[in-house]
């Protein structure tokens, strides 16, 4: 900043961070300070896309921006570029087209949408990049396209991006007046898959060659990356040489202590290339579902690396095997000849059956850099009647899931796949019966492979061909607050301009309309897990097990009750008819809802108030999983509040149990208000036990609450991460004092949650980094008793292989624990996925969360 070498030329001052050209070369330089990949960032699920984490693992002092924030700088960029040059019409004032992968779902597009309001954008029109290609191809060839194509012929534009891959199909057409008409009628699935995925595969190949033990840390692979992406352009050019050679500068390292040079061979890189991302494959070929592609910076990568793969079963399944008469390049992967030429073999290679002479045509662009952009101007003025539009509705059939009347799950067409633009909603026919003044949720489903389903049609809920959105949750408000009834509704859905959904709920006797949002924020923030319906898969209790339940709950917490609350654990399994480990989570959360509107009863003793607790906090375990966990869970505090009614000890615990077992529920503000009650006194009796000085201050009410405490903090995995650090540093020094001994279970249970290298519930940006729990895991080894179960599953949890560099620890350190865990005779399925990865076993997963899942119940794979 002090050099002005950010200074743009409309700033009258330099700002601490650039965008473009120059920030992409500077971050080959210091890969920990440049951020890359925003759209893929923006479509990422297992982050906090509006949470400032980028760059990911990027050096300390940099200022950290959320994928939203990192697309709004660069739209910022544009936008005052444009000012600068036309500043007698401001960008702000003029509509402006938008361009997106074609197969970004909704939550993407709506945070695109976000980025360009955050950018003072405000006439924002999304278009797919494979049609903005196509628009800027039909522009090229104004004067001759219709000589070109016919009506009966099909389109395929691949376009294959640094980060993203995305096939589209279009169908020419005859219009009614003879004219020539497209129609894109197929989009491919979302595949974080493209240019830099080869740059990765490079840098693990270089890496090989490098023969070192240990995966280089965050700066090396940040800078081998950028040099192999550098590599990838020069020996997949027009003219390459036989050789190149790659040099990586010194950092100080042991591994390129004073700089490296390699020399790579244009025939090896081509083979790995071709082999890895282009393999020969049949047109009945299918995408491998298994994790295996790169996640080295966090990103979900595709599964399979096979774009090959994915393209045959695009045709297959979108194109009903019909070959493409064209096929249309985009992309900066196509600026090599060498793939252009390999993907057109494979087009001939999978159709060769039918006629081995057949070639499909190639339609050009001259900038394949620029197509997209070019492609977004044409439509603007098609928009305005200059020129030919494609037909280009939604690219999915859009569905909502519904319990028919037998109990079984189904979806409801809502809006078909090739839906256009409109101004009024489409009401669908079905009646539906929906509670108001209290949670709903509809379960939302995409498909790209049933395009022919029409708005009101049912069909089973299939998997392989329903992809899950976030839900539709909402609380349909009545005249009297808190007044529940039932009322009989039909849906109502528009899809708008800018290519989002809208739905309304509208009630049938009366006018009353309320519009329904896709739980966005479930899935672009992960602070609320999005309902993925696994705990009504466990089945829905009938209605006299509730009310034998609802009797038995009476007799103790109601207003004439007489019964012993010790004894509700039994009248409760009486009237169930099975042990309470047993309970499916549909009469757990049935007992739950009970329990809130006998909540009085609880303040009768402390007796009552501790059970009350107990069972509360047992039938809402672990704060998700079943429709509209995270509302109950915050009814659930509303009404419990931060204390007990009754301040004696067993309360006290029995409401920090309560917590934890519902903390995943709790949103990360309430996490951080809670944890923020709790710390101050924590703190206060740290600082007495390291120092020495000081009359020690109590922080809990004994060992049991406190206890209790260090469980529910270690289960918050929402807080931030200098929080989260905090804790387990705090927790590793007391837990080896004897004055903590009573609570050294906890300690070691609660630094196990909190580094852990796989979540339970939380995003992976709140993991901690690698070098700090690898400190805390030297200290376990050297001076912990391995042979302890608790201290065992705090090890693997620190030490459970994920795949990530950055997430796990050094080989060397991973070697030494296994032999010291198999030396203290540790489980052999801990010891498994320290060394391989893969789900917990339910011991494991249950002592993780202090307790089994509900009956029904199964974590994401993500976390255990």
């Amino acid at each position: 900043q002090q050099a002005g070498v950010c200074r743009l030329p409309w700033q009258s001052q330099a700002e601490f961070w650039t965008t473009g050209v120059f920030a992409r070369d500077q971050g080959r330089l210091t890969p920990g300070r440049v951020i890359e990949s925003a759209k893929s960032w923006l479509c990422h699920p297992g982050v906090d896309r509006r949470a400032a984490i980028l760059p990911w693992h990027g050096a300390p002092d940099v200022e950290r921006l959320s994928p939203v924030d990192a697309s709004a700088r660069c739209l910022r960029h544009l936008r005052e570029a444009w000012n600068s040059r036309n500043p007698q019409h401001p960008l702000e004032q003029q509509d402006v087209v938008l361009t997106i992968p074609a197969s970004f779902d909704e939550v993407a597009r709506e945070l695109t949408v976000a980025a360009a309001r955050a950018a003072g954008l405000r006439g924002i029109v999304l278009l797919e990049e494979p049609q903005a290609a196509f628009y800027a191809w039909v522009h090229e060839h104004r004067n001759n396209w219709e000589q070109q194509v016919a009506p009966g012929q099909k389109i395929l534009v691949c376009d294959i991006g640094g980060g993203t891959t995305d096939f589209s199909l279009i169908d020419v057409r005859a219009g009614s007046d003879g004219r020539i008409q497209f129609h894109r009628i197929a989009v491919g699935e979302h595949l974080l898959l493209g240019g830099d995925n080869l740059d990765l595969a490079i840098a693990h190949f270089v890496e090989q060659r490098l023969g070192s033990r240990d995966a280089m840390d965050e700066r090396q692979w940040g800078m081998l990356s950028a040099a192999c992406r550098h590599a990838k352009e020069i020996l997949l050019s027009e003219h390459p040489p036989e050789k190149f050679t790659l040099t990586l500068s010194g950092s100080g390292s042991k591994l390129i202590g004073g700089g490296l040079r390699i020399e790579l061979e244009q025939a090896e890189i081509v083979r790995l290339i071709l082999d890895g991302f282009l393999p020969d494959v049949t047109l009945n070929d299918t995408p491998a579902r298994r994790q295996s592609g790169f996640r080295e910076f966090g990103l979900p990568y595709a599964a399979d690396a096979a774009i090959s793969r994915y393209l045959a079963d695009f045709l297959r399944t979108h194109g009903n095997s019909v070959r493409p008469d064209f096929v249309l390049f985009n992309g900066g992967f196509f600026e090599s000849p060498v793939l252009r030429q390999r993907f057109r073999e494979l087009l001939e290679s999978m159709f060769r059956h039918a006629d081995p002479l057949w070639t499909p045509r190639l339609l050009t662009n001259p900038r394949l850099d620029l197509a997209v952009a070019y492609g977004a101007a044409v439509f603007g003025l098609a928009r305005r009647g200059q020129g030919i539009r494609i037909s280009a509705g939604l690219a999915r059939t859009y569905y909502i899931g519904v319990e028919q009347s037998d109990g079984t799950r189904a979806a409801l067409c809502l809006v078909a796949a090739g839906t256009e633009a409109t101004t009024e909603p489409t009401v669908l026919d079905q009646v539906f019966q929906v509670r108001t003044s209290e949670p709903v949720e509809f379960p939302v489903y995409v498909s790209s492979a049933r395009t022919a389903d029409q708005p009101g049609q049912l069909i089973p809920l299939d998997p392989e061909q329903l992809t899950s959105l976030p839900p539709v949750r909402t609380v349909l408000t009545s005249r009297k607050r808190g007044d529940a009834t039932t009322v009989d509704a039909r849906l109502a859905v528009r899809m708008t301009e800018i290519g989002t959904l809208e739905l309304w709920c509208q009630q049938i006797t009366e006018s009353r309309r309320w519009q329904l949002q896709f739980d966005v924020r479930s899935a672009v923030e992960t602070d609320r897990t999005a309902h993925s319906g696994t705990g009504e898969s466990a089945g829905i209790i009938d209605d006299s097990i509730v009310a034998a339940a609802r009797a038995a709950l009476q007799s103790v917490f109601g207003t004439d009750a007489g019964t012993h609350p010790d004894q509700i654990t039994a009248l409760l399994t009486e009237a169930a008819g099975q042990s309470r480990t047993e309970w499916p989570p549909s009469l757990l959360r049935a007992v739950w809802k009970e329990l809130l509107e006998l909540e009085s009863g609880r303040r009768r003793s402390a007796v009552h108030e501790a059970r009350w607790l107990n069972l509360a906090g047992y039938c809402l375990r672990p704060g998700f999983g079943y429709a509209a966990d995270d509302w109950r869970a915050e009814e659930m505090y509303r009404v419990v509040g931060l204390r007990p009614v009754h301040g004696v000890p067993a309360c006290l615990a029995e409401h920090r149990t309560m917590c934890r077992r519902i903390s995943g529920g709790f949103s990360a503000g309430r996490q951080t208000q809670i944890a923020g009650l709790l710390l101050p006194a924590i703190r206060q009796r740290f600082r007495q036990v390291q120092t020495g000085r000081g009359k020690p201050a109590p922080y809990a009410s004994g060992n049991h609450e406190a206890a209790e405490i260090w469980r529910l903090l270690g289960s918050f995995e929402l807080l931030d991460l200098n929080t989260r650090q905090e804790l387990g540093e705090m927790g590793l020094e007391l837990m080896f004092r004897d004055e903590f001994a009573p609570v050294r279970s906890a300690l070691v249970w609660m630094l196990g949650r909190v580094g852990g290298r796989l979540p339970v519930y939380g995003p992976l940006n709140l993991v901690l980094p690698t070098s700090v729990v690898c400190s805390w895991l030297e200290r376990l080894l050297k001076s912990a008793d391995l042979h302890e179960s608790g201290t065992q599953l705090a090890i693997m949890q620190i030490c459970r292989r994920t795949g990530d560099r950055f997430r796990d620890i050094p080989a060397a350190l991973r070697t030494r624990t296994v032999a010291a865990l198999q030396t203290a005779a540790a489980r052999p399925a801990l010891i498994q996925v320290i060394e391989t990865g893969g789900p917990l076993d339910d011991e494991a997963t249950g002592q993780i969360l202090g307790e089994a899942l509900p009956t029904g119940l199964r974590l994401k794979a993500g976390g255990l």
